[in-house]
């Protein structure tokens, strides 16, 4: 069969070249659009079908390709940004792919650029004349700051594939669950005052103590209610990962802030641990009604659980020879969760991402060929 694109290496080194770079920094936050274009230019010329979006209020863009007709088939779905990176702390340019002792180097060759060039060696040789139902690539954008690319996907999406694979680092382990993420930032205001008469000032830290120990009170309440023994850390858990104020040591502190975050498992929503937040700290917002300010800090992400008995699961489970199981980090399967049975399935570790020299093993491109294979002919052939 003649190739109608370049080798795996050729288009590996063309992803990895483009910066991708999300960032809720504008100063270094990057348009995807370049290599949204390049990526659609590849699958046009394998007879793909290419609809790019505007992600409203950014300058990104999410891509959807499709190939064969009718209903059902197989969404494989990767992001298209990476992370910033420290130019100090890499030893090879993180834009040119560098192949040594067997890992390929660069900005994204795990997260998850490595997963698009092997999506497309694979469909390089396969036979659309074969093909019965559809076949669906995207590339989302923002997964790394606020997941707006998958949020506008789900609103906008007119398609319901059988299955969705998400090809995030797992080690080509199959994951069908995991946690969630909030953050907030709690701002007291209290009133300065010289130390030496402290009615005459209203210390932000003592408030800031009366918080804390709701907050943990509500700790010690999710981690008793929300079991959940799939999970390596089986129940929510709750990090106070920043606190900052005060001022000279006569003076009465009254600015005060506390950033904290919590992973809910599945089974606790969004919505109820803020409902839970508001009830553990009313009695301390009615009465410092003015002086206490709560935000969000991040984009909230859903916990998100593929049942077992799922369908699709048991198809992906028995083709891989893979048990499914649960993992502690974020990921846009809770958002795809809404159209379609999703699972998280992808080459390398998930200890590269976000790290300085980031690497993809190639130990694992043949087995995710391999793979995607199987999963392109049980799903669509």
């Amino acid at each position: 069969m003649i190739r109608k694109i370049p080798s795996f290496i050729e288009i590996y080194k063309s992803l990895i070249k483009i910066p991708t770079i999300s960032s809720t920094n504008q100063l270094i936050d990057q348009s995807n659009k370049n290599f949204i274009d390049l990526l659609s230019n590849y699958l046009c010329d394998l007879k793909f079908s290419i609809k790019i979006d505007h992600i409203p209020n950014t300058n990104k863009f999410n891509m959807l390709a499709r190939i064969g007709s009718g209903y059902g088939g197989l969404l494989l779905s990767g992001h298209s940004d990476t992370v910033d990176f420290d130019e100090n702390t890499w030893t090879k340019n993180p834009f040119i792919l560098t192949e040594s002792d067997n890992k390929f180097y660069g900005l994204g060759t795990v997260d998850m650029k490595g997963f698009f060039a092997c999506i497309l060696e694979v469909l390089s040789f396969i036979d659309i004349k074969k093909i019965k139902k559809p076949i669906y690539i995207l590339a989302t954008a923002n997964e790394e700051t606020d997941m707006s690319g998958a949020k506008y996907f789900i609103q906008s999406n007119i398609i319901q594939p059988d299955c969705i694979i998400i090809g995030e680092p797992t080690s080509l382990e199959l994951i069908n669950a995991h946690k969630g993420h909030l953050s907030y930032s709690i701002e007291i205001i209290g009133k300065t005052g010289h130390s030496s008469n402290p009615d005459n000032g209203i210390n932000s830290i003592e408030i800031l103590h009366n918080i804390l120990e709701k907050l943990l009170d509500l700790k010690i309440y999710l981690k008793k209610k929300y079991q959940h023994k799939n999970f390596s850390v089986p129940y929510p858990t709750m990090n106070l990962s920043y606190i900052n104020g005060g001022g000279a040591i006569n003076r009465i502190c009254s600015l005060c802030t506390l950033n904290f975050e919590i992973r809910p498992t599945p089974g606790l929503t969004l919505t109820q641990i803020e409902i839970l937040i508001q009830a553990k700290l009313q009695s301390i917002m009615t009465r410092w009604s003015n002086r206490i300010v709560i935000k969000k800090l991040f984009a909230s992400v859903p916990a998100y659980e593929c049942c077992h008995t799922n369908k699709a699961i048991k198809i992906v489970e028995k083709l891989c020879n893979l048990n499914s199981k649960a993992v502690n980090y974020c990921t846009e399967a809770p958002f795809f969760e809404k159209i379609a049975p999703t699972l998280i399935l992808g080459p390398g570790s998930i200890e590269q991402a976000h790290q300085p020299d980031e690497y993809l093993d190639t130990f694992f491109i043949q087995p995710t060929k391999n793979i995607l294979n199987k999963l392109i002919y049980t799903f669509c052939y």
